[in-house]
């Protein structure tokens, strides 16, 4: 189910219910961590066949939203189109239905790519290795914070849809591992590099999970709690932080 809902991955799911969609949320850190290998396979290729690291950066972030059929920068779109309307939380989560998407939509998602394409190619000018670290660190970071999203405390927004379906299923515990595990993974693939991408990067996971949970916080206040759209711009959020506070550190 993790990869299902995150993916576009084809896969069978046989069970669907509040505890599979518990663990699924719980392991959405897996997945992003598998996204972010295959992106940053594409960025390393890219590089060594001259294309340059803008180019190379674009390709990278072009797969990953190929993989994930662009679900998490549509919430991020949506979610940016429901908060700048400043309308009620009702009518707000109308706005976030609508197929189309307003100007607020728009610049998110023009500057959530930026800044990550941007973020991607300073980490290059490092080195090969702390740019594909970090785009692994980032996606991980981006899927943890949707773990996050899914503990106990944190309502849906609506009765129903992908936010009621997951929203409180992750058990904290399960919560706490997933968030060790995403540190221990950032700070193995730094340690490749050297010891300080070993701290680096943790650190950068962390930034990029807590400018995603400062963002839930407005969500929750305006919208009264969590949508599949406002799951999808958390996780678009944490790994354009996680990006930035990466190329700043390293």
């Amino acid at each position: 189910m993790a990869v299902g809902t995150l993916t576009a991955v084809p896969v069978r799911v046989d069970r669907v219910d509040r505890a599979v969609a518990g663990w699924a949320m719980a392991l959405a850190p897996a997945v992003g961590a598998g996204l972010g290998a295959a992106g940053a396979a594409v960025f390393a290729a890219a590089l060594l066949l001259g294309a340059g690291g803008p180019l190379s950066a674009v390709l990278a972030l072009g797969l990953l939203a190929l993989l994930t059929r662009a679900l998490h920068l549509d919430g991020l779109a949506d979610l940016a189109d429901g908060l700048g309307s400043g309308r009620p939380a009702e009518e707000a989560l109308a706005v976030m239905k609508r197929s189309d998407i307003g100007p607020f939509g728009v610049v998110a998602l023009v500057f959530a790519v930026l800044v990550q394409a941007a973020a991607l190619v300073r980490l290059a000018e490092t080195g090969l290795w702390p740019a594909a670290a970090g785009l692994v660190a980032a996606a991980a970071a981006g899927r943890l914070a949707i773990t996050a999203a899914c503990t106990p405390g944190v309502p849906p927004a609506r009765p129903e849809g992908l936010g009621a379906f997951v929203a409180g299923s992750v058990p904290r515990p399960a919560a706490g591992a997933a968030a060790a595990g995403v540190l221990v993974l950032a700070a193995l693939c730094g340690l490749v590099h050297s010891a300080g991408a070993a701290l680096a990067l943790p650190a950068a996971a962390a930034l990029g999970v807590g400018a995603a949970l400062a963002l839930l916080v407005r969500a929750r206040r305006r919208l009264g709690g969590i949508t599949g759209d406002v799951l999808g711009a958390l996780c678009e959020t944490a790994s354009a932080a996680a990006l930035t506070a990466a190329a700043v550190l390293l």
